[in-house]
């Protein structure tokens, strides 16, 4: 009963904050410069996370500013906005997502890159904006696995996105997102798919029934491509993620106090 309740504050919160992004969303961002409106997402991501219920811990430096594309590992529900609350970035996105209620208000006050992705010829339209936009110093984000994991093993990387990185010689900063009990420094999976094709609502609703949760997000070095072609990079780096995604579990325990879940503690590597 206890969990039922604390769910349901928690739900109750994180729509109303989500409502009240969108009103902001609606009202335009115009009048801010750039780096208000990024502090004004990376603020609006870490409430969400708060109101959920689940801590931040971040490790290793994110980039201070562009071109530099993040890789990351998709596991839950969750990646877009602990990624937004740690560092805001620009994220790859279907074309869809723009027009869907609430969600797509959202990303496009975020900053999101929408492409269409149906075809092979819109996969060289999709390099060629994620070009273009690094070359204007953008920090994008993609997720090489193409799909949500399930939180215990990495999916292959695919390389096709990171053909952008090349084109543009930018660099890539591989990152590493965790979940972790804060009473043990035990990884959790709650968040993640219990099994195949999980409905994203019933994994919400256990995420926000759990207490303790911190969300931990561990960025590498960035690299250049130093003459690699997309494929083996694509592995380089998964290898590098694969890495990331060992944190100092005790540490995370002891610097993220359960009853301040909006605290963010940054350490270097």
């Amino acid at each position: 009963m206890a969990g039922t309740l604390r769910a349901v504050g928690r739900f109750s919160r994180m729509l109303w904050h989500a409502l009240k992004g969108v009103r902001t969303a609606r009202q335009g961002l115009d009048h801010l410069d750039a780096q208000q409106q990024q502090r004004m997402v990376e603020n609006w991501a870490r409430e969400f996370l708060s109101r959920a219920g689940i801590a931040l811990h971040i490790e290793g430096q994110p980039v201070a500013q562009g071109p530099v594309l993040l890789v990351a590992n998709h596991q839950s529900w969750l990646d877009i906005p602990t990624l937004h609350a740690a560092r805001h970035c620009r994220f790859i996105s279907k074309a869809e997502i723009a027009n869907w209620p609430i969600v797509g208000h959202l990303a496009r006050a975020a900053g999101t890159l929408f492409v269409q992705r149906s075809s092979r010829r819109d996969t060289q339209r999709t390099v060629q904006s994620m070009t273009q936009a690094l070359r204007n110093g953008d920090i994008l984000t993609v997720f090489p696995e193409g799909t949500t994991g399930n939180g215990r093993e990495l999916l292959p990387f695919h390389g096709n996105m990171l053909q952008a990185a090349i084109d543009a010689d930018a660099a890539v900063q591989p990152v590493a997102m965790t979940f972790v009990d804060a009473r043990t420094g035990e990884r959790s999976f709650v968040p993640c798919e219990a099994y195949e094709d999980e409905p994203m609502l019933r994994s919400l609703w256990r995420t926000i029934q759990t207490e303790h949760l911190v969300a931990v997000v561990r960025y590498g070095t960035p690299e250049k491509a130093n003459g690699r072609d997309r494929r083996v990079w694509a592995q380089d780096l998964r290898d590098r993620v694969e890495a990331l995604r060992q944190p100092s579990l005790v540490a995370v325990a002891q610097a993220s106090p359960v009853s301040k879940p909006q605290q963010v503690a940054v350490m270097t590597d």
